[in-house]
């Protein structure tokens, strides 16, 4: 009956994904949910997020439980019956998965609310695919009576039944951001009267790459891609402004630090150099998610006695980015990893991906 309930809820999000912080649909199926179970909840922290708490009187030790809800902007391709319902919009992360187990788990939780002798809050957390949705719940405060923490992510290279763990860094830091270059429009046929917003891109982006590939040590985990690019009117113009939207991945905040500034002083030269302008704006930082060792062996002793440890892998370290970092810096968390791939039914697609589903 709880995995009817759980599929239930899941497919319910699914048909239905939505972004960022615009979460009307899924806040108001949570709403409902939580007020048949007859939890308390809160709007209070963070912005189209909901805190809801079992034993608020008990006040000894509180456990935190998140999950993320938006969803990503891709267009579905599975024939399911549960497919999207919305164009260019889908639960290609799995975060749909991740707000169904943690309701169920507070239902669970909320019936055998006696037996515990703690608090437990869950936190059904906005926006994490695209500005940090746990940044701003954690600046509002929604950690300070929280103890430990701890969060799941549905994982494709793992099968159904299993689980991967990592104690202390998981991922890395994640730098998302723009660089726009201002030149002046001119016709090409007098082009010493322009200034290429474009060229400057250009030269822009191969400096940076060259300092990526000569100035980032052997041993350092650093990673720079510009994704977007986008500059001109016509063919026949002189493009006076140009855009590129890029990402930083590095594994110590040392090297974020410097690369961020290396990128900013090859931004303002060769934009200057030309007699143009340019302009730095960071759109999302990610810092590295620490997994406390001592809570991510505790989660590794329970989970035992219901997957067993033959079922129990390592997750390896990876230089993506995960919001729940920011929990994390505050108070002892740990996220595992959950097995969502059944090979002898399809194939696993990735995350991220338009063919992405789970078990």
């Amino acid at each position: 009956m709880i995995n009817e309930y759980a599929v239930g809820i899941r497919r319910k999000l699914h048909m239905y994904p939505e972004l960022g912080f615009d979460l009307d649909k899924t806040l108001t199926l949570l709403k409902s949910e939580l007020s048949k179970i007859g939890v308390e909840f809160t709007e209070e922290y963070g912005k189209s997020s909901l805190v809801a708490t079992i034993n608020p009187e008990k006040d000894n030790y509180t456990i935190g439980i998140r999950a993320d809800m938006d969803a990503l902007p891709i267009t579905e391709e599975n024939n399911v019956e549960y497919k999207s319902r919305i164009d260019g919009r889908m639960h290609a992360c799995g975060h749909d998965a991740h707000t169904a187990i943690a309701l169920t788990t507070l239902k669970e939780l909320y019936e055998i609310r006696d037996k515990i002798n703690c608090c437990v809050k869950f936190l059904f957390q906005s926006a994490e695919e695209s500005y940090c949705g746990a940044k701003y719940m954690a600046e509002d405060g929604v950690m300070d009576n929280i103890d430990c923490i701890i969060a799941l992510h549905v994982d494709a290279n793992c099968r159904v039944g299993g689980i991967l763990l990592k104690s202390d860094e998981q991922n890395a830091n994640v730098d998302n951001f723009t660089l726009e270059f201002f030149g002046k429009a001119s016709h090409v046929a007098r082009q010493q009267n322009g200034i290429d917003a474009n060229m400057l891109a250009v030269r822009t982006y191969t400096a940076i790459e060259l300092m990526m590939a000569k100035e980032v040590g052997y041993n350092k985990v650093a990673l720079f891609n510009a994704g977007e690019i986008h500059g001109g009117t016509a063919n026949n113009i002189i493009s006076d402004h140009c855009l590129m939207n890029c990402t930083l991945r590095t594994w110590d905040d040392e090297t974020e630090k410097a690369l961020i500034e290396k990128i900013k002083a090859i931004t303002e030269l060769n934009a200057r150099m030309s007699g143009g302008k340019s302009k730095f704006t960071i759109a999302a930082h990610y810092p590295v998610l620490i997994n406390d060792p001592e809570i991510t062996q505790k989660l590794r002793a329970s989970a035992a006695k219901i997957v067993g440890e033959e079922n129990i892998g390592k997750y390896e370290r990876s230089t993506g980015g995960e919001d729940f970092a920011y929990f994390s810096r505050i108070k002892p968390a740990c996220m595992f990893r959950l097995g969502v791939a059944n090979a002898d039914k399809r194939k696993p697609y990735a995350t991220h991906t338009s063919k992405f589903d789970i078990d």
